[in-house]
């Protein structure tokens, strides 16, 4: 065999087709591994992108010393995201608690701030659980990919051994082929082991990077709410927020009405 059959015989898909049965399975494991890790890859990438930007927004919002009014009303628009399904839970909390009036007294007051304070925890441990979800596949495929083309490697060795004592021949054309097929077991578990654990320590980072933001985001919504427990005020909500706002405006039309009818009076006795 020639050089250039030689290396048209080594190329990666030759390595495959000609490859033992058990190290083709090898292979065609690796290469979904593979697949199913990047898979995760983009998803967590984008996932943590659009996550980071919307955090900004609300710490933005939060900090500007706007109402939980504005806050609600953006929230509102991203029903799906981790912090809007949080401050959903802990404004549940909140309208259970003014509709059943437990929190008239002042011990009612503290178990309301005291609730607030566990369903938020409840409910980040639970949204962290979620954005969990798939880590276990890159840690899965970066720990267990090596060990599989190693695997692969050395059951391709001993086949190539095996046709060397068979053949009675050590040429380079005879060992080359059954040699390059082990290796090549053991290329493809680096390649999907080692883009998988980058990406897992990358999607660690993220995640409690995250955690930490949903921790701030949450501390400036239960420090608001309990301000406002003191304060009497229950509006937390965008459609409370405009019921109050409808209400000032009718007091405030029919100040102006009053005034108007105060005037016409005064006006007429002096006639």
């Amino acid at each position: 065999m020639n050089a250039a059959n030689l290396s048209a015989h080594l190329s990666p898909w030759h390595l495959f087709i000609n490859a033992d049965v058990v190290v083709k399975a090898i292979m065609v494991f690796l290469a979904l591994a593979s697949v199913s890790s990047w898979a995760v890859i983009a998803e967590k990438i984008s996932r943590f992108r659009s996550l980071r930007r919307r955090a900004g927004v609300w710490l933005d919002l939060l900090g500007s010393g706007r109402s939980l009014v504005k806050l609600s009303a953006s929230v509102q628009k991203h029903p799906a995201d981790p912090f809007s399904r949080i401050y959903a839970a802990v404004l549940g909390e909140w309208r259970q608690t003014h509709d059943q009036n437990l929190q008239a007294t002042h011990r009612g007051a503290d178990g309301l701030k005291e609730r607030i304070n566990r369903v938020a925890g409840i409910a980040t441990n639970i949204e962290i659980g979620k954005l969990q979800r798939g880590l276990s596949i890159l840690a899965t495929v970066g720990s267990v990919s090596p060990f599989v083309g190693l695997f692969g490697t050395v059951w391709g060795i001993m086949n190539s051994f095996q046709g060397i004592a068979a053949s009675n021949n050590t040429s380079l054309s005879v060992v080359a082929p059954g040699i390059a097929e082990a290796l090549f077991a053991t290329a493809l578990g680096l390649v999907a082991a080692i883009p998988a654990v980058i990406a897992y320590n990358r999607a660690s980072g993220d995640l409690n990077d995250y955690a930490s933001t949903l921790s701030t985001l949450t501390g400036i919504v239960e420090v608001q709410l309990s301000r406002q427990v003191d304060a009497g005020d229950a509006t937390v909500d965008a459609a409370d927020g405009d019921n109050r706002s409808r209400q000032q405006d009718k007091q405030q039309d029919k100040g102006v009405q009053a005034s108007g009818a105060d005037v016409r009076s005064i006006a007429t006795q002096g006639a």
